[in-house]
């Protein structure tokens, strides 16, 4: 399945310093069985009514469960849950699966 979560960040994030450190948390999650791969995006446009950075993570949907107590994953909320403004946790089968 791909989990993707899209976030908006609070108003005056510097969104781009935060993409390698997102992106350095996320590929630790690819040690987590079942996990096969992480993609982080940014936003190109700049218009207040669009998110900022979108994660989708490839995983097998039984994955889900260690994912959610994963060290990774409790970091990146510690870590980024103050600056989260809005986020979308959305779910789907990957078709190419």
């Amino acid at each position: 399945m791909k989990h993707h979560i899209i976030v908006k960040f609070v108003d005056g994030t510097d969104v781009r310093a935060l993409e390698k450190p997102v992106r350095s948390i996320f590929e630790q999650t690819l040690s987590i069985p079942g996990i096969r791969g992480v993609d982080v995006r940014l936003s190109n446009s700049d218009r207040p009514n669009r998110y900022d950075m979108m994660i989708v993570m490839d995983m097998k949907k039984d994955s889900l469960p260690a994912y959610d107590v994963s060290e990774p994953h409790l970091r990146w909320k510690a870590e980024y849950g103050g600056i989260v403004a809005k986020k979308a946790i959305f779910d789907c089968d990957d078709e190419s699966a």
